[in-house]
């Protein structure tokens, strides 16, 4: 009897207490799917350089926001313009399992870019992701302020600090095309 009584309970206690942890990723991952949605569309606005060599260059960005099928991540591709000279500029990321999120900033720290090693979305309204190239270390940070409004920010580890280098602020635009008024 005691054997019986321990085989119905003992599944059911193992899976009680896998429920929380299941219901928790899905959580999570509903709430990364949630922000990743959000930033689809096109985005513009301003930038600037605000520590290093270059402090006080600004700059204007276009982006297209994107998300991959069947996987959780995004892509923000497009360029930023100083004068006449037009940068081509992309981020993309998509989930990992050790790291949470893992891309490549530009062309990665193969190329001229960094390395995305790892990131999380916190709150449903911000995600970070640490940047690495070669011996320099630092975090992108996007956060939304409403659904038409994002901040992105990078920041760079000097010594035990972490330095905005680049702040960027877009707006989303409407793609939506606005019917003409007929002439009479």
């Amino acid at each position: 009897m005691k054997r019986a009584i321990l085989s119905v309970v003992l599944p059911l206690a193992a899976s009680a207490a896998l429920l929380p942890a299941t219901t928790a990723s899905t959580i999570g991952a509903e709430r990364d799917s949630a922000f990743f949605q959000s930033i689809e569309g096109d985005w513009t606005g301003p930038g600037e350089i605000v520590a290093g060599k270059y402090k006080g260059t600004k700059f204007v960005c276009n982006f297209a926001g994107t998300t991959p099928d069947r996987k959780l991540g995004m892509t923000l591709d497009g360029g930023c313009r100083v004068g006449v000279f037009t940068q081509k500029m992309s981020a993309t990321v998509t989930q990992s399992s050790k790291s949470g999120y893992k891309g490549t900033f530009m062309d990665g720290a193969v190329g001229s870019g960094l390395d995305i090693v790892s990131g999380k979305v916190q709150d449903g309204r911000k995600v970070v992701f640490n940047i690495h190239r070669n011996e320099l270390r630092g975090i992108m940070q996007a956060r939304l302020a409403d659904e038409n409004t994002m901040t992105v920010t990078v920041s760079v580890r000097v010594e035990k600090t972490m330095v905005p280098v680049i702040g960027v602020n877009l707006k989303r635009v409407d793609t939506t095309a606005v019917g003409s008024i007929a002439q009479k």
